[in-house]
């Protein structure tokens, strides 16, 4: 990451108001990312079709980059909690059900990012723009740290480095997918995560077979 660029917020808006003035800088931002691209986008333009003042949005935002993070931190977080419902509602631990289970989990991916404005254009900046990219693996980290939680609760692990390894190529294979999903018109969803919730159970075979044996004895 380049460190001279800021990007965080310069204040956190408290009042009724301030935060509903927040929310609308992102959601015009995320429109304007959507239709104009991260190059053409400017604090300005973002400003003058929120009907606010350039000085209102520095209030908030140093940067363009600033606010683009912004946009990326609230859609990973609604990424995020998806992955976490998704593992507090398998019940019983069973790493069987749980890649079974995967398609259920991109699926609702999709559905949260479609739902949050300009939610493609933010994946793409997250993975395009240098200063960004921080924010999309923290995000996919993080799921990795609580699928290997998950797993770990279910059968010890020889290697905890070697599981969260294949767990981390799993996170980046999901989202890989959800992105192919909303970009590709010539296939539907369901047959996109179908695809790669078999791919996936096919990776984790091995460890799946492992772990049946194990519970056998």
């Amino acid at each position: 990451m380049d460190h001279s660029v800021n990007l965080e917020p310069k204040i956190q808006p408290r009042q009724k108001r301030a935060k509903a003035t927040y929310e609308r800088l992102l959601d015009v931002a995320a429109r304007l990312l959507e239709e104009e691209g991260v190059e053409r986008i400017s604090t300005n333009m973002i400003a003058e079709h929120a009907g606010v003042t350039v000085p209102a949005l520095y209030r908030y935002f140093p940067n363009k980059y600033a606010v683009l993070r912004a946009l990326g931190d609230r859609l990973m977080e609604r990424q995020n909690e998806v992955a976490m419902a998704w593992l507090s509602e398998q019940g019983e631990p069973d790493p069987v059900g749980l890649f079974e289970s995967a398609e259920d989990f991109m699926l609702r991916t999709i559905t949260v990012t479609v739902e949050q404005p300009g939610g493609l254009a933010i994946m793409r900046a997250l993975r395009a723009v240098p200063t960004l990219q921080d924010v999309r693996l923290a995000s996919h980290r993080q799921v990795t740290d609580l699928i290997v939680e998950y797993l770990a609760t279910i059968t010890p692990m020889e290697s905890r480095e070697k599981a969260w390894k294949q767990a981390r190529f799993s996170v980046e294979m999901g989202y890989a997918a959800v992105e192919m999903a909303l970009e590709e018109d010539r296939l539907s969803y369901e047959d996109i995560v179908k695809e790669a919730s078999r791919q996936l159970r096919a990776y984790w075979a091995p460890w799946l077979e492992k772990f049946r044996k194990d519970s056998d004895n």
